[in-house]
């Protein structure tokens, strides 16, 4: 397990363990999502280098996805998204929903949460690129659950909403690429960065937690 290094850098957060000969910094923190217990989930991809995956600055050699503690202790759950994006929990928290926002494999990834804090293997939730469009620009980006499970995802021209079970519910089509999503107000409204625009939906449920 890897811990916080604090006096690594000033200019980035890293990540030292036992084996490293240096602390290396993190690609470009992006999501993330906080259990009951206050752990938090946090994807990190390339998107902020200069390059991205090819940036000369990358010190890791992945885009992972990681869990901390409340004490602090940050652990890798896993490196196998090459664009890890938007990341949640479902309500009962025994799922963690993970957005690959990667023109080869733009999924939605499915792990069962442990009760140690680690991860199972990934399920395919949701597969876009059957419906990618280019008069539906954007892959899943941001995504946010539900009080029932229902996933809520930035892409696609807007947002799309999905089932427990991966099937398209619906769309609310904005016309340009979006990226987060976020429940506010009473908990029924859910917001969506679109481009330039910023969207207000009114829903008939309420976010997870709310």
């Amino acid at each position: 397990m890897a811990t916080a290094a604090s006096s690594a850098s000033k200019t980035a957060p890293s990540l030292s363990s036992p084996t490293a000969s240096k602390a290396k910094k993190l690609n470009s923190p992006n999501d993330c999502c906080i259990d009951k217990a206050g752990n938090i989930y946090f994807t990190d991809p390339p998107y902020g280098l200069e390059g991205t995956v090819d940036s000369k600055k990358k010190e890791l050699g992945f885009s992972g996805v990681y869990r901390v503690t409340p004490d602090g202790k940050i652990s890798l759950l896993t490196k196998e998204y090459t664009y890890p994006n938007g990341v949640c929990l479902s309500p009962d928290e025994k799922t963690l929903y993970i957005a690959n926002t990667d023109d080869a494999l733009p999924i939605v990834g499915a792990h069962e949460l442990k009760a140690d804090g680690t991860i199972g293997p990934r399920k395919v939730f949701f597969d876009q690129k059957p419906l990618v469009n280019p008069k539906l620009p954007g892959l899943c980006d941001g995504i946010k659950s539900d009080k029932d499970g229902n996933i809520f995802a930035g892409g696609l021209g807007g947002m799309v909403v999905l089932s427990p079970a991966g099937k398209v519910l619906g769309h609310v089509y904005t016309g340009e690429q979006s990226s987060n999503v976020a429940w506010g107000d009473d908990g029924s409204t859910i917001y969506i960065t679109s481009d330039y625009f910023v969207v207000r939906v009114k829903t008939k449920t309420k976010g997870a937690g709310w």
